[in-house]
Protein backbone atom coordinates (compact mmCIF):
# COMPACT_ATOMS: atom_id res chain seq x y z
CA UNK A 1 0.00 0.00 0.00
CA UNK A 2 1.60 3.72 -0.75
CA UNK A 3 2.40 5.36 2.26
CA UNK A 4 4.18 8.65 3.11
CA UNK A 5 6.67 10.05 5.24
CA UNK A 6 5.20 12.10 8.24
CA UNK A 7 6.84 13.96 10.95
CA UNK A 8 6.27 14.01 14.17
CA UNK A 9 4.55 17.82 14.71
CA UNK A 10 2.28 16.86 11.66
CA UNK A 11 1.21 14.03 13.77
CA UNK A 12 0.39 15.88 16.75
CA UNK A 13 -1.53 18.32 14.13
CA UNK A 14 -3.76 15.65 12.79
CA UNK A 15 -4.39 13.22 16.11
CA UNK A 16 -5.58 16.24 17.82
CA UNK A 17 -7.71 17.27 15.15
CA UNK A 18 -9.16 14.04 14.54
CA UNK A 19 -9.71 14.23 18.25
CA UNK A 20 -12.11 17.12 18.46
CA UNK A 21 -13.58 15.75 15.25
CA UNK A 22 -11.94 17.82 12.73
CA UNK A 23 -9.71 16.43 9.96
CA UNK A 24 -6.75 18.58 8.45
CA UNK A 25 -9.23 18.92 4.84
CA UNK A 26 -12.17 19.80 6.98
CA UNK A 27 -14.05 16.65 7.38
CA UNK A 28 -15.82 15.39 9.83
CA UNK A 29 -14.44 11.23 11.61
CA UNK A 30 -17.33 9.81 9.42
CA UNK A 31 -17.18 12.17 6.22
CA UNK A 32 -15.94 11.11 2.77
CA UNK A 33 -14.06 13.11 0.27
CA UNK A 34 -15.72 14.49 -2.79
CA UNK A 35 -16.63 11.62 -4.84
CA UNK A 36 -17.11 11.25 -9.12
CA UNK A 37 -18.40 8.30 -10.41
CA UNK A 38 -18.55 7.59 -14.46
CA UNK A 39 -20.29 4.74 -15.81
CA UNK A 40 -19.78 3.13 -19.37
CA UNK A 41 -16.22 4.58 -20.21
CA UNK A 42 -14.51 1.65 -21.58
CA UNK A 43 -16.13 0.79 -25.31
CA UNK A 44 -14.86 -3.19 -25.58
CA UNK A 45 -16.11 -3.98 -22.12
CA UNK A 46 -19.83 -5.06 -20.94
CA UNK A 47 -19.84 -2.73 -18.11
CA UNK A 48 -17.45 -0.31 -16.93
CA UNK A 49 -17.14 2.42 -14.73
CA UNK A 50 -14.65 5.04 -13.39
CA UNK A 51 -14.61 6.57 -9.73
CA UNK A 52 -12.36 9.39 -8.37
CA UNK A 53 -11.95 9.74 -4.66
CA UNK A 54 -10.23 12.94 -3.77
CA UNK A 55 -7.49 12.32 -5.47
CA UNK A 56 -7.39 8.14 -5.72
CA UNK A 57 -8.31 7.17 -8.94
CA UNK A 58 -9.79 3.93 -10.15
CA UNK A 59 -11.00 2.64 -13.36
CA UNK A 60 -13.12 -1.06 -13.26
CA UNK A 61 -14.04 -3.15 -16.55
CA UNK A 62 -16.45 -6.40 -16.77
CA UNK A 63 -16.11 -8.54 -19.38
CA UNK A 64 -18.80 -11.63 -19.57
CA UNK A 65 -17.50 -14.61 -20.81
CA UNK A 66 -19.26 -18.35 -21.07
CA UNK A 67 -17.57 -21.21 -19.01
CA UNK A 68 -18.09 -24.17 -17.14
CA UNK A 69 -19.81 -24.07 -13.74
CA UNK A 70 -17.71 -25.24 -10.98
CA UNK A 71 -18.97 -28.85 -9.43
CA UNK A 72 -19.59 -27.80 -6.09
CA UNK A 73 -22.40 -25.30 -7.57
CA UNK A 74 -23.78 -26.62 -10.38
CA UNK A 75 -26.11 -23.71 -10.88
CA UNK A 76 -24.49 -21.21 -10.75
CA UNK A 77 -21.90 -18.53 -12.09
CA UNK A 78 -18.85 -17.02 -10.54
CA UNK A 79 -16.95 -13.74 -10.57
CA UNK A 80 -12.55 -13.42 -10.74
CA UNK A 81 -10.94 -10.59 -10.12
CA UNK A 82 -7.77 -8.91 -11.71
CA UNK A 83 -6.10 -5.99 -10.04
CA UNK A 84 -3.44 -3.90 -11.76
CA UNK A 85 -1.48 -1.69 -9.52
CA UNK A 86 -0.29 1.40 -12.44
CA UNK A 87 3.39 2.09 -11.60
CA UNK A 88 1.90 5.54 -12.63
CA UNK A 89 -0.10 5.70 -9.61
CA UNK A 90 2.71 5.62 -7.19
CA UNK A 91 6.10 4.70 -7.27
CA UNK A 92 5.99 1.53 -4.88
CA UNK A 93 3.71 0.02 -7.24
CA UNK A 94 7.04 -0.48 -9.64
CA UNK A 95 7.86 -4.20 -9.83
CA UNK A 96 6.81 -6.32 -7.16
CA UNK A 97 5.22 -3.79 -4.85
CA UNK A 98 2.40 -3.71 -7.38
CA UNK A 99 2.19 -7.36 -7.87
CA UNK A 100 1.72 -8.35 -4.08
CA UNK A 101 -0.63 -5.49 -3.40
CA UNK A 102 -2.77 -6.44 -6.34
CA UNK A 103 -3.05 -9.64 -5.04
CA UNK A 104 -4.09 -9.13 -1.90
CA UNK A 105 -6.98 -6.88 -3.02
CA UNK A 106 -7.76 -9.67 -5.36
CA UNK A 107 -8.56 -11.77 -2.53
CA UNK A 108 -10.39 -9.49 -0.38
CA UNK A 109 -12.87 -8.83 -3.08
CA UNK A 110 -13.49 -12.21 -4.18
CA UNK A 111 -14.33 -12.88 -0.69
CA UNK A 112 -16.68 -10.10 -0.66
CA UNK A 113 -18.03 -9.82 -3.84
CA UNK A 114 -17.88 -13.74 -5.26
CA UNK A 115 -20.89 -15.11 -2.88
CA UNK A 116 -24.56 -15.51 -3.03
CA UNK A 117 -25.51 -13.02 -0.95
CA UNK A 118 -23.70 -10.33 -2.53
CA UNK A 119 -24.26 -10.99 -6.25
CA UNK A 120 -26.80 -13.35 -7.74
CA UNK A 121 -24.45 -16.51 -9.15
CA UNK A 122 -27.41 -18.04 -9.83
CA UNK A 123 -28.85 -15.58 -12.90
CA UNK A 124 -25.48 -16.42 -14.58
CA UNK A 125 -26.27 -20.27 -14.74
CA UNK A 126 -27.10 -20.92 -18.60
CA UNK A 127 -27.45 -25.05 -18.53
CA UNK A 128 -26.63 -26.42 -15.36
CA UNK A 129 -23.80 -28.46 -14.66
CA UNK A 130 -22.49 -27.04 -18.36
CA UNK A 131 -22.55 -23.93 -19.42
CA UNK A 132 -22.57 -20.68 -17.25
CA UNK A 133 -21.73 -16.84 -17.63
CA UNK A 134 -18.05 -15.98 -15.61
CA UNK A 135 -17.81 -12.36 -15.02
CA UNK A 136 -14.28 -11.21 -15.41
CA UNK A 137 -14.35 -8.00 -13.25
CA UNK A 138 -10.56 -5.97 -14.43
CA UNK A 139 -9.35 -3.36 -11.54
CA UNK A 140 -7.00 -0.73 -12.67
CA UNK A 141 -5.63 1.43 -9.91
CA UNK A 142 -4.97 4.97 -11.80
CA UNK A 143 -3.80 6.88 -8.82
CA UNK A 144 -3.24 6.28 -5.18
CA UNK A 145 -4.53 8.78 -2.39
CA UNK A 146 -5.28 6.42 0.46
CA UNK A 147 -8.64 4.62 0.75
CA UNK A 148 -8.62 1.73 -2.22
CA UNK A 149 -10.62 -0.49 -0.80
CA UNK A 150 -14.06 2.27 -0.69
CA UNK A 151 -13.00 3.53 -3.94
CA UNK A 152 -12.73 -0.02 -5.36
CA UNK A 153 -15.93 -1.52 -3.99
CA UNK A 154 -18.00 1.67 -5.40
CA UNK A 155 -16.35 0.73 -8.94
CA UNK A 156 -17.33 -2.17 -8.99
CA UNK A 157 -20.86 -2.06 -8.22
CA UNK A 158 -21.36 0.92 -10.30
CA UNK A 159 -19.53 -1.36 -13.20
CA UNK A 160 -22.18 -4.47 -12.46
CA UNK A 161 -24.86 -1.86 -12.63
CA UNK A 162 -23.88 -0.84 -16.04
CA UNK A 163 -23.25 -4.47 -17.22
CA UNK A 164 -25.16 -6.13 -19.83
CA UNK A 165 -25.03 -9.62 -20.90
CA UNK A 166 -26.64 -10.60 -24.03
CA UNK A 167 -29.25 -12.94 -23.87
CA UNK A 168 -28.76 -16.16 -24.27
CA UNK A 169 -31.14 -18.91 -26.67
CA UNK A 170 -30.91 -22.24 -26.46
CA UNK A 171 -31.68 -24.88 -28.95
CA UNK A 172 -31.46 -28.91 -29.67
CA UNK A 173 -28.78 -29.52 -32.69
CA UNK A 174 -29.20 -32.70 -34.96
CA UNK A 175 -27.72 -34.63 -32.45
CA UNK A 176 -29.52 -34.08 -29.37
CA UNK A 177 -27.16 -31.37 -27.82
CA UNK A 178 -27.71 -28.34 -27.30
CA UNK A 179 -26.89 -25.21 -29.35
CA UNK A 180 -26.09 -22.10 -27.70
CA UNK A 181 -26.59 -18.62 -29.84
CA UNK A 182 -25.92 -14.92 -28.02
CA UNK A 183 -28.72 -12.23 -29.10
CA UNK A 184 -27.01 -9.76 -31.67
CA UNK A 185 -29.41 -7.11 -30.77
CA UNK A 186 -27.59 -4.94 -28.37
CA UNK A 187 -31.28 -3.98 -26.24
CA UNK A 188 -31.50 -7.79 -25.95
CA UNK A 189 -29.40 -8.40 -22.79
CA UNK A 190 -29.97 -8.95 -19.30
CA UNK A 191 -29.00 -7.06 -16.49
CA UNK A 192 -27.60 -7.97 -13.30
CA UNK A 193 -29.77 -7.14 -10.01
CA UNK A 194 -26.91 -5.48 -7.55
CA UNK A 195 -29.17 -3.83 -4.70
CA UNK A 196 -27.39 -6.62 -2.51
CA UNK A 197 -23.82 -5.54 -3.93
CA UNK A 198 -22.22 -4.66 -0.90
CA UNK A 199 -19.86 -1.25 -0.41
CA UNK A 200 -16.61 -1.48 1.75
CA UNK A 201 -15.82 1.08 4.68
CA UNK A 202 -12.44 0.99 5.59
CA UNK A 203 -12.31 2.45 9.12
CA UNK A 204 -8.73 3.72 10.48
CA UNK A 205 -8.03 3.80 14.20
CA UNK A 206 -5.88 6.95 14.65
CA UNK A 207 -5.60 7.79 18.34
CA UNK A 208 -8.73 6.77 20.47
CA UNK A 209 -10.77 7.81 17.42
CA UNK A 210 -11.59 6.23 14.22
CA UNK A 211 -11.88 7.75 10.53
CA UNK A 212 -13.82 6.96 7.04
CA UNK A 213 -12.20 7.33 4.08
CA UNK A 214 -8.40 8.27 5.53
CA UNK A 215 -5.84 10.08 3.02
CA UNK A 216 -2.23 8.64 3.11
CA UNK A 217 -1.32 11.45 6.00
CA UNK A 218 -4.06 9.95 8.05
CA UNK A 219 -2.98 6.63 7.36
CA UNK A 220 0.31 7.28 8.04
CA UNK A 221 -1.14 7.98 11.76
CA UNK A 222 -3.02 5.19 12.39
CA UNK A 223 -2.17 2.04 13.78
CA UNK A 224 -4.79 -0.81 12.22
CA UNK A 225 -7.58 -0.71 10.04
CA UNK A 226 -10.94 -2.92 10.21
CA UNK A 227 -12.56 -3.36 6.52
CA UNK A 228 -16.15 -3.68 6.83
CA UNK A 229 -18.62 -4.55 3.60
CA UNK A 230 -21.62 -3.66 3.92
CA UNK A 231 -25.67 -4.19 2.21
CA UNK A 232 -27.75 -1.43 1.80
CA UNK A 233 -29.70 -3.13 4.40
CA UNK A 234 -26.57 -2.60 7.03
CA UNK A 235 -26.10 -6.38 6.70
CA UNK A 236 -22.01 -7.00 6.93
CA UNK A 237 -21.03 -9.61 4.83
CA UNK A 238 -17.15 -9.51 5.76
CA UNK A 239 -14.44 -8.15 8.01
CA UNK A 240 -11.17 -7.93 7.49
CA UNK A 241 -8.63 -6.26 9.94
CA UNK A 242 -5.18 -4.51 7.95
CA UNK A 243 -2.18 -3.11 9.44
CA UNK A 244 0.47 -3.94 11.82
CA UNK A 245 -1.41 -2.81 15.01
CA UNK A 246 -3.75 -4.19 17.20
CA UNK A 247 -7.56 -3.13 18.07
CA UNK A 248 -8.74 -4.22 21.60
CA UNK A 249 -12.26 -5.28 21.88
CA UNK A 250 -14.20 -1.57 22.58
CA UNK A 251 -12.96 -0.38 18.99
CA UNK A 252 -13.92 -3.22 17.36
CA UNK A 253 -17.62 -2.73 18.17
CA UNK A 254 -17.74 1.16 18.31
CA UNK A 255 -15.62 0.75 14.46
CA UNK A 256 -18.04 -2.49 13.10
CA UNK A 257 -21.37 -0.21 14.66
CA UNK A 258 -19.93 3.01 12.45
CA UNK A 259 -19.60 0.77 9.61
CA UNK A 260 -22.59 0.02 9.46
CA UNK A 261 -23.97 2.90 9.46
CA UNK A 262 -21.52 4.71 7.24
CA UNK A 263 -21.89 2.28 4.43
CA UNK A 264 -25.59 1.57 4.79
CA UNK A 265 -25.97 5.47 4.09
CA UNK A 266 -23.92 4.95 0.77
CA UNK A 267 -25.86 2.84 -1.04
CA UNK A 268 -28.72 4.73 -1.65
CA UNK A 269 -27.53 7.96 -3.04
CA UNK A 270 -25.19 5.69 -4.93
CA UNK A 271 -28.03 3.73 -6.39
CA UNK A 272 -29.91 7.18 -7.43
CA UNK A 273 -26.75 9.32 -8.92
CA UNK A 274 -26.59 5.47 -11.23
CA UNK A 275 -29.95 5.36 -12.38
CA UNK A 276 -29.82 9.01 -13.21
CA UNK A 277 -26.69 8.71 -15.79
CA UNK A 278 -28.41 6.06 -17.18
CA UNK A 279 -31.66 7.69 -17.72
CA UNK A 280 -29.61 10.46 -19.62
CA UNK A 281 -28.94 8.09 -22.03
CA UNK A 282 -26.83 9.69 -25.12
CA UNK A 283 -27.59 13.01 -23.90
CA UNK A 284 -25.04 12.71 -20.92
CA UNK A 285 -22.51 15.17 -21.35
CA UNK A 286 -19.43 13.83 -22.61
CA UNK A 287 -15.70 15.42 -21.43
CA UNK A 288 -13.22 16.00 -23.79
CA UNK A 289 -11.02 17.90 -24.92
CA UNK A 290 -12.11 18.12 -28.44
CA UNK A 291 -15.55 18.96 -27.14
Amino acid sequence: MATVQVSEAEKVYILHGIRDDLRVDGRGCEDYRHMEIETDVVSNTDGSAKVTLGDTAVLVGVKADIGKPRPMVPNEGYVEFFVDCSANATPEFEGRGGEELGTELSNTLYKVFNNKHSVDLKSLCISAGEHCWVLYVDVLLLQCDGNLYDAISVAIKAALFNTKIPRVHISADEEGGKEIELSDDPYDCVRLNVKNVPCIVTLCKVGHRHVVDATLQEKACSVASLIISVTRKGTITCTRKVGGGSLDPESIFEMTEAGKRVGKALHAPLMKLLQQEESLGKARQKVGFLG
